[in-house]
């Protein structure tokens, strides 16, 4: 993932209230052949007035207009009018990276729906800011650790000097102690951003996302090996979106369409990604890597089409993988007490009942 600052979120701005969207109309025959936003036009009358009286959703990214789940489609769904078919009004604002900070302003109502990840909402709430998870898109996480091809185990990572962006992230930590590597023996240099240090023999390892700096490697004609912490058993999250709970008591159909609108644009973009990432570059400005970001949403889509369970809709959240999120929280040092029940800090009924099976419902009934 693009770097990601770990300094203190900036003020976020919330822009003004926009104008109430104009009342949804039945689609005619030839529009609703085709995938846009007049497809979806066909919203009930009386569910069109409703998600108008929730007024503006205000959308804070993750980070920046970068092309990652969860991001990009909602960029698309926006840009493509599927926000508009559903009668919602969607106000988009960057995020700077801090997702601790983005829960902080969604418990406030300074935003509405934001990215964060599964463990984020769980050390907020142990915290006391009470938000609510609504979808998670895989249980693979971001964080990864990136070696030579000439590593084949992660034992012969013990005594070797290891680059990180300030702290070792807790994920690779587990990872590398689940796969018998001695951490204690692992030299931790903090190095900067820049991940050719590692094809370049300054460090034997070093960490990052799995969209960003494997990418960029790549692109400069460097093989490295990507190891990830899901695959040694340590729990994580892709992808996540949470709510305000307020507004989601006061505006369930909002919630459900607009994860409808995101999913259905989740679809789209797997089949042109390089029209929804033209979206982003445009709301970004000057800048935009588009050949980067581009690699970003294609490699976070193959993650979540790869790794998704064949019987559950996509963006539903595992109770289970948020079990051991919440164990490994407490077993890393993170939180000091497991919650008592940490699933009651999500709730899966939004994307429960925008599917049919593990077939999206467009448009909205």
């Amino acid at each position: 993932m693009p770097i990601r600052p770990t300094h203190a979120l900036a003020a976020v701005a919330i822009a003004a209230l926009a104008l109430g969207l104009a009342a949804c109309s039945p689609a005619d025959d030839d529009a609703a052949s085709t995938d846009t936003a007049a497809a979806g036009s066909a919203i009930s009358a009386d569910r069109c007035e409703l998600n108008k009286a929730a007024g503006t959703i205000n959308f804070l990214t993750g980070y920046q207009y970068q092309a990652s789940v969860s991001i990009l489609n909602i960029i698309a769904a926006d840009q493509l009018g599927y926000f508009d078919a559903l009668c919602l009004d969607v106000d988009i604002q960057p995020g700077t990276g801090d997702t601790s900070q983005n829960a902080q302003l969604l418990a406030s109502g300074q935003v509405t729906i934001t990215s964060v990840d599964e463990q984020n909402l769980i050390t907020a709430q142990d915290n006391g800011i009470d938000v609510t998870g609504i979808a998670t898109y895989s249980n693979v996480g971001l964080e990864i650790l990136m070696t030579g091809t000439d590593v084949t185990d992660l034992t012969q990572l013990d005594g070797t000097i290891l680059g990180q962006k300030g702290n070792l992230p807790p994920a690779v930590g587990a990872m590398l102690t689940n796969a018998g590597a001695d951490l204690s023996s692992i030299q931790q240099v903090v190095v900067g951003y820049d991940p050719s240090i590692l094809p370049r023999g300054q460090v034997d390892s070093l960490t990052g996302f799995i969209s960003n700096e494997p990418n960029l490697l790549e692109a400069a004609g460097e093989d490295v090996t990507v190891w990830r912490p899901y695959d040694f058993g340590v729990a994580g999250s892709l992808g996540s979106l949470a709510v305000n709970n307020e507004f989601a008591a006061d505006n369930p159909t909002a919630v459900e369409d607009f994860l409808r609108a995101s999913q259905h644009a989740f679809d789209y973009c797997g089949k042109n990604g390089e029209e929804c990432v033209g979206f982003a570059a445009d709301l970004s400005g000057e800048g935009f890597d588009a050949a980067h970001n581009l690699k970003v949403w294609t490699t976070e889509y193959n993650i979540v089409t790869e790794n998704q369970a064949t019987d559950a809709p996509i963006g539903l959240i595992d109770v289970d993988n948020v079990t051991a999120e919440s164990g490994f929280l407490v077993d890393s040092g993170q939180i000091a007490t497991a919650p008592a029940d940490p699933t009651a800090y999500f709730d899966n009924s939004f994307i429960e009942a925008i599917y049919d099976g593990t077939t999206l419902i467009w448009p909205a009934p």
